[in-house]
């Protein structure tokens, strides 16, 4: 246990030249006994998918629901212009950039005649693209981490660093393989002491990362990789640090950063959208007993945040945030004392792959706070208004406030933070704490969640001059 497993997000990585100097080589020196997990360059994999927040169509989404083919060809040859573009930015010599450039030209132009084949063999009524859109998924996932990993790997070699590129991809690789066998195989021979391996982000396994983590496959790559090796420690380099609030909303001089908090705090932190480790990463990572550190990349001297399983010493407000959701409500009069309602309203949500956030219920009402499209609510409204055709099926464009600590106990989050909003104008349509006292959600108009943030923020992180420690 004498190596480190880290992980350079996609942001990061488009400012790598910024990083190798510091991350990679320290005075000169490469900095051995690391093992450096590497998600594509920022922008790249919205490209090829789609855009992970505004949902709109990458490569996959337009081939996905392609009437004709100019759609994802056309999208193809844009992402393989802004890969290029990321390494030219990033490497200063040019036969560097010229090989990077070959290596996108082979890897894009591979995945293009695989779907073109494709496109053919579905044109046979016996062959359905439906049942292969999961596989075109993987391929074109797997493009982003390898160029970004291939770059790394020559811009480091170019800087004296002995290091390997790791690609788990599984390009042109016929072998049905588990992800744990994917990693021992392509990590054997690997010495981190004397080299430093550059890995992709996605590796191509048998159980499929993107059928049950889809953009989340990289931590999941990451985590399994540290425990699979015994890594003394697994780090995740960001360009922030993991802070009491969006400092571009409260104030760079108003936020903490948080040193240290635990895998429940990013449970909820993963679960209101600003993950700071996927949530089945943080288990793999946990079981293992890998401590995990969330770092700035940019500041290398700074020890970041450290999450554990340890319960806070004192009870502390550590973070405030929030995020749009939408409010599907179903009202039924019938429905007291009558067995059905939730299990069927769950189908719905599950078979249009809608993500709750929370939920609350009562006699006659059941409200689920999703993350998701309106376009997808109003399938899961359809299905719902055949299955209970008396029932009164609304939803509403919302926003949710939470205020997330590892012990809120004996603070009255919920009393204050009404007091607060109310006093600065604001009222919410609901708010709710679990008996666990780790967070507490206030529901708001979408227009008031800036607002909200920035209020409770200053009562109780602020006005308290709540501090955390910072872990050496």
């Amino acid at each position: 246990m004498t190596h480190t497993v880290e992980k350079i997000g996609g942001t990061s990585m488009s400012r790598l030249d910024a990083l190798r100097d510091t991350l990679f080589v320290e005075n000169g020196t490469p900095r051995y006994g690391r093992v450096f997990v590497v998600s594509a360059f920022g922008g790249i994999t919205n490209l090829l998918l789609e855009h992970k927040k505004t949902g709109e169509s990458g490569v996959y989404a337009y081939f996905a629901n392609a009437d004709d083919d100019h759609g994802w060809h056309d999208a193809l040859t844009r992402t393989a212009d802004a890969m290029i573009a990321a390494h030219e930015a990033i490497l200063t010599s040019r036969g560097d950039i010229e090989r990077a450039t070959a290596f996108v030209r082979e890897r894009i132009e591979g995945a293009r005649n695989c779907l073109i084949d494709l496109q053919r063999l579905c044109s046979y009524g016996h062959f359905r693209l439906n049942a292969h859109l999961l596989q075109i998924r993987e391929l074109l996932s797997g493009l982003g981490e390898a160029h970004s990993a291939q770059v790394a790997t020559l811009m480091l070699q170019r800087a004296g660093v002995n290091a390997r590129l790791v690609d788990l991809s599984g390009w042109r690789d016929d072998a049905e393989v588990t992800l744990e066998a994917r990693i021992t195989q392509a990590l054997d021979g690997v010495d981190p002491s004397t080299e430093m391996p550059i890995v992709t982000g996605y590796a191509q396994c048998s159980e499929g990362l993107m059928r049950e983590f889809d953009r989340g496959y990289s931590e999941v790559t990451f985590s399994k990789l540290a425990a699979l090796t015994g890594a003394r420690e697994a780090i995740i380099h960001k360009e922030f640090h993991l802070s009491s609030a969006d400092p571009k909303l409260v104030g760079a001089d108003n936020v903490r950063k948080l040193g240290q908090t635990n895998y429940d705090v990013a449970d909820q932190m993963a679960n209101l959208g600003m993950e700071a480790i996927h949530p089945s990463a943080a288990k793999t990572l946990r079981q293992a007993g890998v401590p995990l550190r969330v770092a700035n990349a940019f500041e290398p001297d700074d020890p970041g945040t450290i999450i554990d399983d340890q319960i806070a010493e004192t009870s502390a407000v550590e973070i405030v945030t929030g995020l749009d959701i939408i409010a599907l409500e179903v009202f039924e009069p019938d429905m007291v004392g009558v067995k059905g309602y939730d299990a069927a309203i769950l189908d719905a949500l599950t078979r249009h792959n809608v993500r709750i956030v929370s939920k609350v219920s009562n006699a006659n009402t059941i409200t689920h706070y999703v993350d998701a499209s309106l376009k997808s609510m109003r399938r899961v409204e359809s299905d719902l208004a055949a299955r209970f055709s008396q029932a009164q099926i609304s939803a509403r464009k919302l926003a949710l406030v939470a205020v997330v600590g590892r012990d809120l106990s004996g603070l009255r989050v919920l009393a204050r933070g009404m007091q607060a909003l109310g006093k600065a104008g604001l009222v919410p349509h609901g708010a709710t704490q679990g008996p666990r006292n780790v967070d507490t959600q206030f529901i708001l108009d979408r227009s008031d969640r800036s607002s909200a943030i920035q209020i409770l923020h200053a009562a109780f992180v602020e006005e308290s001059g709540s501090k955390f420690a910072l872990v050496a």
